[in-house]
């Protein structure tokens, strides 16, 4: 049983107004906060993980390279979008929730005010690292010992990779790849004006980072941006190392690909990925130590606006931080917490027997990926297994044990069904390929549905002895993707429930096209009935209150901004439903509002897991509904994509994610308050210190215990 008491969001001091949202709405609607707003609250809160000095050195340099690359992304979608969107006509603008133009603004303040902490921030680390004897240097700090060693490695590895891009008039826009780092450089003609050129670091075939020989105790690092400063002569005579700024084009990387019922999706987009970085420019980022000359030069040839630039530092790119040499200390990492294992299910001749027994919760990345991995070699192995269906949306790039096991199912001669989402942004590539060898192995290979993304992540498998037929089914709320279920925390459900495991079955027969609807009794379906059953849950909530009696709701999820369910949302919050909440990230909710929202509480936890299951639990009369889901809150998830969230029925596994949800809410350590104004304050640590991502695992521990 879980209890609905819990601490409401602080007013605001006097005198602080909360953001403007920048929404245009009749003042009688409800208040939103804006998406791209929230979103850059969001990573504000991977920075404040940085400034967190529990968490160990190496850890905090990798959430600045998480911040670089969320950035990069919002960049490519987000401000691309928006950018698209202001350049509509003002009628047509008219017809949206917010002034585009004005949101763009709003996010360049913050952007701007977000980039000198992160770069303040980095400087602060380079001094840490120093305490222990590791030094990150520049080309003016290089001692001659270190100047002969990269001098070597300069001429063997790095200047056969230099191809300068010289810039003239006459060759009309240059082109730079999209998230790639230039030098830009410039010297004088022997008539006195400047030649221009720009120079690629071939940082997809070398490190980023490189560590020298050690001196003593010490370790010294530089980066390949700063070896091409110190030998840059070597290529251009005339240029010193100090008139070198590093320059980076972030550009569209949306895929256009519009409600389409005719032609070859697949074929579609192959053409766009291969256009994918001809997007338009949507930030330059350059060193802002360059003269004005020389930036107007640049914006000149590449074709840019002054809505383009985006002034930085010395160095782009910080999500290459990801790969910074570590050159002796484990002590500088977060302690390994070894993925636990269920003892039962270890004992099981095979996994199919267990399932047959009872269902079972796995909990990633507390729990070992073994046993999905195990599920479908066993499914491809056993000879009473005949048919495989499974929806892909994103698989492990390299190696991938799941298609390797579903190759090897289609090989055995098993009828193998695959559904291949290759609208997965930036996936795309990676899920063409993986179909392309199941195609080859036998199996049939479903692609996209026009008008939907199919983001549900299931597998059933159909099992046939002794003219009996079982069929064993797997929900999760992530991917199929045993390298991101290390990091990324999910929930993933073993049942060989007749009731589920049929209506799975429904589910596959519309991605087959051989239904137009979907009418299931305990799945909710999006697009088909999940909406509608989710206000259901949330009116039967607000119905039990005005009956004098109970009503409470959690949930747990990546985003919420869908318009209607948050305004159901308030309506359940006025009629004085308790709502917990924990979003990672977008909320567009405002909570704490009086006459809106004052019974809405939302916490945010970043950790060393990023949180990635939904989880919708309610009281629902003390009979305790609860769903885990791949589907968030937001209008795309709801309207636009197949989603699948399924009950969790068993009494026992039902109470462990209540549990989980418990000791979420309980955070003191990394949970942050979602508020109006988007302050990012940590919940008040009060009690007993309760970090839940380290609090969970122990919990599963105990009720798990290890040989």
């Amino acid at each position: 049983m879980i209890s609905p008491e819990h601490t409401l969001p602080e007013p605001l001091p006097a005198g602080v107004l909360p953001l403007k949202t920048e929404e245009v709405m009749p003042a009688t609607t409800y208040d939103f906060n804006d998406r791209d707003v929230s979103w850059l609250a969001f990573n504000y809160r991977v920075l404040q993980e940085v400034k967190d000095m529990s968490v160990p050195l190496y850890e905090r340099i990798k959430f600045l390279a998480i911040y670089s690359s969320n950035m990069d992304e919002f960049f490519k979608i987000r401000v691309a979008y928006l950018r698209g969107l202001a350049t509509l006509k003002k009628k047509t603008q008219k017809k949206l929730y917010f002034d585009p133009a004005k949101v763009l603004q709003q996010v360049k303040r913050i952007v701007q005010k977000q980039r000198a902490e992160y770069l303040q921030l980095f400087k602060n680390l380079t001094e840490e690292l120093k305490q222990h004897h590791i030094y990150f240097i520049s080309n003016e700090e290089v001692s001659q010992d270190q100047y002969n060693f990269l001098k070597e490695y300069f001429y063997t590895y790095v200047m056969p990779l230099l191809n300068p891009i010289y810039i003239h008039e006459n060759i009309g826009v240059v082109f730079l790849q999209s998230d790639t780092i230039y030098h830009a450089v410039r010297f004088p003609d022997n008539e006195g004006d400047y030649v221009y050129a720009l120079i690629e670091i071939p940082t997809h075939s070398l490190p980023r980072f490189l560590l020298m020989p050690e001196v003593g105790d010490r370790y010294y690092i530089i980066s390949l941006d700063d070896v091409i400063r110190l030998f840059i002569h070597q290529l251009f005579p005339r240029v010193s190392p100090d008139e070198v700024y590093s320059v980076k084009m972030t550009r569209d990387a949306e895929l256009y690909i519009y409600d389409e019922y005719t032609g070859n999706l697949v074929d579609k987009i192959k053409k766009s990925l291969a256009k994918r970085n001809l997007g338009v420019p949507s930030r330059f980022l350059y060193d802002s130590r360059m003269p004005d000359d020389f930036l107007r030069a640049l914006k000149k040839a590449l074709g840019l606006t002054d809505a383009d630039l985006v002034a930085g530092g010395r160095y782009h790119n910080f999500r290459d931080l990801m790969n910074f040499p570590n050159p002796f200390s484990p002590a500088l990492e977060n302690e390994p917490l070894p993925a636990l294992r269920i003892k039962e299910l270890d004992e099981s001749p095979s996994i199919f027997e267990a399932i047959e027994k009872r269902d079972w919760l796995i909990h990633f990345p507390y729990q070992t990926y073994d046993y999905l991995s195990r599920f479908l070699w066993e499914a491809a192995e056993n000879p009473h297994v005949s048919k495989i269906r499974i929806s892909l949306y994103r698989v492990a790039v390299g190696n991938s044990r799941v298609v390797s096991a579903l190759i090897h199912a289609a090989r055995a001669g098993k009828e193998v069904t695959v559904f291949i989402e290759v609208k997965a942004r930036f996936d795309e590539e990676n899920n063409i390929k993986w179909s392309n060898e199941l195609v080859r192995a036998g199996a049939k290979v479903l692609y996209s549905i026009p008008g939907l993304k199919v983001h549900s992540k299931t597998c059933v498998v159909t099992y046939r002895q002794n003219g009996t037929q079982k069929r064993y089914a797997y929900f999760g709320t992530g991917n199929f993707n045993e390298k991101t279920a290390r990091i990324y925390g999910d929930i993933g459900l073993f049942t060989a429930d007749p009731q589920l495991t049929d209506e799975l079955l429904t589910h596959y027969d519309f991605l087959r096209r051989k239904v137009e609807r979907i009418d299931s009794k305990e799945l909710l379906i999006a697009p088909h009935n999940m909406r509608k059953q989710i206000y259901q849950l949330i009116q039967a909530e607000i119905d039990a209150v005005k009956a004098g009696k109970k009503g409470y709701i959690i949930l747990k999820m990546n985003s919420i901004q869908d318009r209607e369910m948050i305004e159901k949302l308030y309506e359940a919050s006025n009629a004085g439903v308790k709502i917990d909440m924990i979003v990672r990230g977008i909320c567009c909710l405002k909570p704490g509002i009086k006459g809106q929202s004052e019974n809405i509480r939302i916490i945010s936890i970043v950790d060393r897991f990023l949180e990635h299951a939904r989880c919708y639990y309610f009281y629902h009369g003390g009979e305790e509904l609860l769903y885990c889901s791949s589907a968030d809150f937001m209008t795309r998830n709801l309207s636009d994509r197949v989603e699948v969230a399924f009950p969790i029925k068993n009494p026992d596994l039902k109470q462990e994610v209540i549990d989980m949800l418990q000791i979420q809410l309980s955070d003191n350590q990394k949970s942050r308050i979602i508020d109006a104004r988007f302050s990012n304050k940590y919940v008040k640590r009060k009690g007993k210190p309760v970090r839940a991502q380290i609090a969970f695992y122990e919990y599963l521990k105990n009720k798990y215990p290890q040989e």
